[in-house]
């Protein structure tokens, strides 16, 4: 592994909820490559942890889809591929969409401050050149719909997409991240003025407009198939 990691320390989560953050975040900003194998000894002496903390991420980094666990060759990261952005897409398109519904059923103000800040911050992220925390904003702006939706088991449903939402959106940078933005502030001004069926109709519309700009400039990045 080529990857420079700094051991972590210890803090209020627990070691084996940092150590699926640390692997989670290396996936999805491309320091861990797909297919790329995780040697427990080397990530253990890595970050300063025993292998127990580990044993536990890893099976919730593979029920996030970030890697795969084979028979005698242990864990690796995820190879996605064209299908799984597609899949993640039709997906995307109805659950996001019920979120969006959902929230503008509940406009509540500590939550739509949140959703303004995101778009702050995406905003001012853009104005300096910084694309990646702009697509963090973007990202946590999706979080702060579904939790304006208040509906546990729809959230329940979206965690593991989270994950690799950030990592579509990671390899997708040169998008037009200005776009992106704009359609979330007439996305939360549908569900700040309560309006159901327009929240949910350009919740859809913006889901739908970047499947094909995804998938096009991952088409000589991902493989087609399994």
């Amino acid at each position: 592994m080529t990857t420079q990691w700094t051991a972590i320390g210890t803090v209020d989560r627990s070691l084996s909820t940092q150590v699926y953050d640390f692997l989670r975040e290396r996936i999805i900003s491309g320091d861990l490559k797909p297919g790329q194998r995780l040697i427990e000894r080397e990530i253990c002496e890595q970050l300063n942890v025993s292998r127990i903390p580990l044993r536990e991420a890893l099976p919730q980094l593979e029920a996030d889809g970030f890697i795969r666990t084979l028979p005698r060759r242990g864990a690796m990261v995820t190879q996605l591929t064209l299908r799984d952005i597609e899949e993640l897409f039709d997906v995307r398109e109805s659950l996001e969409v019920l979120a969006a519904k959902l929230a503008a059923g509940n406009p509540d103000p500590a939550g739509l401050a949140v959703l303004a800040e995101n778009i702050r911050e995406a905003r001012a992220a853009l104005d300096r050149g910084a694309d990646h925390e702009a697509a963090a904003a973007n990202v946590a702006f999706h979080d702060g719909v579904l939790a304006l939706s208040r509906n546990a088991l729809l959230a329940g449903l979206m965690q593991p997409l989270n994950g690799r939402m950030q990592w579509l959106f990671r390899m997708t940078a040169d998008r037009d991240i200005r776009v992106q933005c704009a359609e979330h502030e007439g996305l939360f001004a549908a569900i700040r003025d309560g309006n159901t069926e327009l929240a949910a109709s350009l919740a859809f519309a913006h889901v739908a407009s970047g499947r094909t700009p995804s998938l096009t400039l991952l088409a000589d990045v991902l493989p087609a198939d399994r």
